[in-house]
């Protein structure tokens, strides 16, 4: 997991489109339309619930070495440069848990 987060990481710090994509905690401050996977994660993270979630399903994904690089990305595009850690099960369990969220 570590590697493929590292790819991440570089990804994300040489894609300018990558920066564009980046919307912060405040553009998401009511939260009625729940979170997905397309969700920036660090929206995510910004709700006690959606750390929950995101700390039961995706352990070790806020305390990684590079969580500042690809914070800024929804599950679904963290995914693709994880696949052996992201895979569909975790994925589909986490987009589940996250629609619960109230």
């Amino acid at each position: 997991m570590k590697a493929s987060i590292a790819v991440l990481a570089l990804v994300a710090m040489a894609s300018p489109a990558l920066a564009d994509h980046h919307e912060t905690p405040a553009d998401h401050a009511d939260h009625a339309a729940g979170f997905t996977l397309d969700t920036p994660i660090e929206v995510i993270m910004a709700s006690e619930a959606g750390k929950a979630v995101l700390e039961k399903d995706v352990p070790g994904l806020a305390t990684h070495q590079s969580y500042n690089y690809f914070k800024q990305m929804s599950l679904k595009e963290v995914a693709g440069f994880a696949p052996d850690r992201l895979t569909d099960e975790v994925l589909a369990k986490t987009a589940a848990d996250l629609a619960a969220i109230k």
